[in-house]
Formats: structure tokens, sequence, C-alpha cells
């Protein structure tokens, strides 16, 4: 059994892999937190759910502030407080409910007294059976039934239920993907950017019954759109790779727009890699519908007030070589990873639990997560 000096080392392991960038991409980093935060309830002592609580915050805080762009952590972190809330209060219900049910139990061995008293006071003939039968005799068997159907549940287990959490981020994306269907069909043109291997999996299920095209925009100063492209070929997926300036020419030919994304917030705006806003903005001035493809621990409760608050500055050199010195020291280079794009240049989400608009994103946030948690 682990103890409290491994689970330290554990978590001061994760945070300074998170630190180093040792572990990448939001599927990454929400496993390695689950596991961890598995272990931190499962081996630590605690005496009341408000202890369990903050020391799940403790640790989720250093984890976030080890890597603030990976908005993941956060929503993994208030995904297993809500478990832990939710839990709290079936005990609570289910202790209240124990205690009704006694004060019940009470009462109906109170009245099956009384009508024990009052059969025997009142000596029915036979001929009178049917008036019995609607007396007291009726009411109190209802009493008794309507206790003795009645079966307190268990309070739900922790653990069982961050194991199911954890099968479920392992199981998302064959759930997105089965989705694939019901929105690519055949003959149509699909454009899509940077190497989404939620939306690569999402194409490639969709390929195998469905005969359809594809265009990559490549995605620079990275050209991760290269490699995607490079992959659907692969399995026979007609593709075509354009450049960046070409995605507003090209979209007119277009008939969906398929993306993935970094993280979704609170207002349905995405944090997603550079060159998805040209494109959305592209597809909203073409009305070409645009569907994000995503796993639902991506769902963050925080919204954006500071474009560059969720952003990543990469180093310059791919979009201009420090080779040219006398260029680079005139000139202030930013090569920002992400872009932010607002709610309404998407149409749809699809998720692990299914397609939603931006408006019902609100919903599936009190679903997953607790107000009181959203400031972690």
């Amino acid at each position: 059994m682990t103890n409290s000096r491994d689970l330290k080392a554990q978590t001061e392991s994760l945070v300074g892999r998170l630190r180093r960038r040792q572990v990448t991409g939001s599927f990454s980093v929400s496993l390695a937190t689950a596991f961890l935060l598995r272990s931190v309830i499962s081996t630590t002592r605690w005496t009341d759910v408000d202890t369990l609580i903050k020391l799940v915050k403790n640790v989720g805080r250093k984890l976030v502030q080890a890597q603030p762009s990976e908005l993941a952590v956060g929503n993994i972190v208030r995904h297993v407080l809500r478990v832990i809330r939710d839990a709290s209060n079936d005990e609570a219900t289910e202790a209240s409910f124990m205690e009704h049910a006694e004060d019940k139990n009470l009462f109906t061995s109170q009245s099956h007294s009384v009508f024990k008293q009052s059969t025997s006071l009142l000596d029915y003939s036979a001929k009178d059976s049917s008036a019995r039968s609607a007396g007291f005799y009726t009411s109190s068997s209802s009493m008794i039934n309507l206790l003795g159907d009645n079966g307190l549940r268990q309070p739900p287990n922790i653990i069982q239920e961050i194991n199911e959490m954890i099968n479920e981020l392992e199981n998302m994306y064959v759930n997105i993907w089965d989705q694939a269907m019901e929105h690519i069909h055949t003959n149509e043109i699909i454009m899509t950017l940077g190497s989404s291997k939620t939306v690569e999996g999402f194409l490639k299920a969709a390929a195998k019954k469905r005969k359809f095209s594809v265009v990559v925009a490549e995605t620079s100063p990275r050209y991760l759109g290269h490699d995607l492209a490079l992959s659907l070929c692969q399995v026979g997926i007609d593709t075509t790779v354009i450049s960046d300036s070409a995605i507003f020419a090209v979209m007119s030919r277009v008939n969906k727009v398929i993306l993935g994304t970094h993280a979704v917030l609170a207002n349905g705006g995405l944090i997603a890699i550079s060159g998805t806003r040209l494109m959305a903005a592209a597809a909203k001035h073409h009305s070409t519908p645009v569907v994000v493809c995503m796993g639902l621990y991506k769902l963050s409760p925080l919204f954006l007030y500071d474009e560059d608050s969720f952003n990543d500055l990469e180093s310059p050199e791919n979009v201009l070589s420090f080779d040219e010195g006398d260029l680079v020291d005139k000139a202030t280079i930013l090569n920002p990873y992400y872009d932010y794009v607002s709610p309404e240049l998407v149409d749809l989400y699809i998720t692990n639990t299914g397609g939603h608009p931006p408006s019902y994103l609100y919903r599936l946030i009190n679903e997953n997560y607790d107000p009181e948690d959203t400031v972690i």
C-alpha cells in the first residue's frame, strides 16, 4: 500500500513532468491526473468530506500551477471533487431516509397495534366481513406494504466512481468515432487543419463505409497538417494539402469543417491550434458548418477574460530564423501556439455523449462540475 512519502513523491514527480513538458496533450495529462488523485484518495487518512476536498484541492492546485495552459488538469480535479460531493450528499440523504424510515416503522407498529385492539373490540360477524375489508385492515396493510417494498441504497464508493471515470476516459475517443457516420456523408468535401488524433480517428471511422475527400491546411510553421494528410492517405482517403493562405479561397467548395480543440471554455469558445480561427471565420463567411470533436474532459467552467491568458508562445525560430540576425534584432516576433475561437463560429460539438450546440454546454458543465470548485 502506498504510504504518505510515496504519495508525495508521486505528486512531485507529476508536477515536475508537467513543468518540463514531459507529459503533453490533454488526454495524457488527464489520465495522469486521474491516476494520481485516485492514489491520493485511497491511501490518505481522512475523517470527513471537507478534509478530503481540501486535500484534493491542494494536490490539484499544484498540478494546475505546474502547467496552467493544460486546462484538462483542472477539469479532472473538478470532476473528482464533484464525485466526492455527490457521494457526501448521497450519504446524507441515506442517513435522513433511514431516520425517516425508523419513524415510519414506529408509526406503522403503533397503527398495527391500534388495528389489533380495534378488531378485538369490534366483534364483526361473517356478514360484516366486506365492511371490515374496507376499514382499518386495508389502511394498515397499505402502510405495511409502503415500507416493506422500500430498500436502502448503499452510498456510492468514491474510488469506484473514479475508476469508472478513468474507464470512460480510456474509451472516450471510441465513443466519439462511433458517431462519424451520422455527420460525414458520401461525396462530401471535408476541411480540417493540424494533426488532431480525435479528428483523424473520426475521419478514418467514416471512411470505412463512406467515400469522401479531405482538404488539410498545412498549419505552418510546424506543418502538422502534413502528418495528418499522410496518415489519411495511408488508409485510402482522398486527401489534398493546401497552404494556410488558401483556406478562404477553397472554402467555397467545402461541405463541412471538422476541427479538433485543446480546450472548450464555459461560453462555448475554443482554445485551439493557431489557424483555427482563420478557418472558422472563413467557414462562417461561406455558411459552411463547423463541427468540433472533443472529449468532455476538455470542457472547462472557466471564462476567457484575456485572449492571451491561456495561450503559449513558442520559439520564433520557425517563423524567422535566428540566422537573420539583423532583422531579428529590429523586430518583435510572436509565435502563438493557440487561437481563441468565439462560440458564434461553431455550429456543433461532438462529444463522447453525443452532439451538442454551444448553447447547451452550460448544462454539461453543471452536470460535471460543482460551482464551488470553479476556482481550485
